[in-house]
């Protein structure tokens, strides 16, 4: 069994439905389990135990929400010479009122700290959120599962 961590943020809602999309198309994938926790409550060990990591995160005055940044905090000092999370396949989704460049670059910044392998293009949702941005956040999470099921990754 393969598992992925969907790890987000949100206060409005919007975010946290996307990540519910990424979740629900995850486990729509045969062989997978999805662990989906808040960026509060999730730690190195979920990120350990997981084998793909889907970052879901507000934009914020050009910049991902304070509680992933926290996240990332919390679990870069061990994380990132950690073998385990080394080459782990991620992937991001943004919920943006702008147009979601500057918390997309920085969470890709990070992952790249990390040693974290990209392997999937960012959903940002910008606007209102759409049954078509939804269905995207739904293919994010089929993806990322299958390719992680047929160790593609």
């Amino acid at each position: 069994m393969k598992t992925v961590l969907v790890v987000y943020h949100s206060q409005s809602g919007v975010t946290e439905r996307m990540a519910q999309a990424v979740r629900d198309g995850a486990t729509e994938i045969e062989g997978c389990v999805v662990t989906c926790k808040r960026a509060c409550a999730a730690d190195l060990e979920d990120m350990v135990q997981a084998d793909a990591i889907i970052i879901g995160s507000p934009e914020y005055f050009g910049y991902m929400a304070g509680a992933v940044k926290d996240f990332f905090d919390r679990t870069y000092d061990h994380g990132h010479r950690d073998p385990r999370i080394v080459r782990k396949p991620y992937a991001v989704f943004i919920a943006a009122g702008n147009d979601g460049s500057g918390a997309l670059s920085s969470i890709e910044r990070i992952c790249r700290g990390y040693r974290l392998k990209k392997v999937c293009e960012p959903v940002v949702a910008t606007g209102m959120l759409t049954e078509e941005q939804l269905a995207r956040c739904r293919e994010l999470g089929q993806t990322i599962a299958a390719g992680c099921v047929q160790e593609i990754y």
